[in-house]
């Protein structure tokens, strides 16, 4: 993981991702060199549209401690993808159970910040149990291999 790679790890244990997707993010200047600072949180995080577009909603970023006109921690972001990818996005959200999760914030390899978002269902309890035992008979596994050798 990188300096500038933000991770929801929570998602994965919370979410089933059916589809992820790549897309841009708007930020202000001192918005990006808070996120390059590693000072910014997606466990709150999430997406919703309003008018067509896809908005990300309760990301926390920081005020940058040198910046002397500083953003809001807490403002909506637009997040940018083309249209197709917006509409198939909006036809699944709007069946029952189905959420557009940001799962992590990169920068690109042109120096853009890029956000991943999911297409997820949200896991039941049962699901959780099942994946800490995967989890956990892989690291088993994992362990057992290592001594081996």
């Amino acid at each position: 993981m990188s300096d500038s790679e933000i991770v929801n790890r929570k998602a994965t244990h919370l979410y089933f991702f059916e589809q992820t997707f790549e897309a841009g993010i708007q930020l202000t200047g001192t918005e990006v060199k808070s996120i390059k600072a590693g000072k910014a949180n997606l466990s709150d995080a999430y997406c919703s549209f309003e008018r067509g577009e896809l908005w990300l909603r309760n990301m926390h970023i920081s005020e940058y401690d040198q910046g002397s006109n500083n953003h809001d921690p807490r403002r909506p972001r637009k997040l940018l993808l083309n249209k197709t990818e917006l509409r198939k996005m909006e036809r699944k959200v709007n069946e029952k159970g189905v959420t557009i999760i940001p799962y992590r914030i990169y920068l690109s390899d042109r120096g853009m910040f890029k956000i991943e978002v999911a297409v997820a269902t949200g896991k039941k309890s049962f699901d959780k149990r099942e994946s800490i035992k995967e989890r956990d008979q892989k690291r088993e596994l994992d362990r057992s291999v290592k001594n081996y050798k």
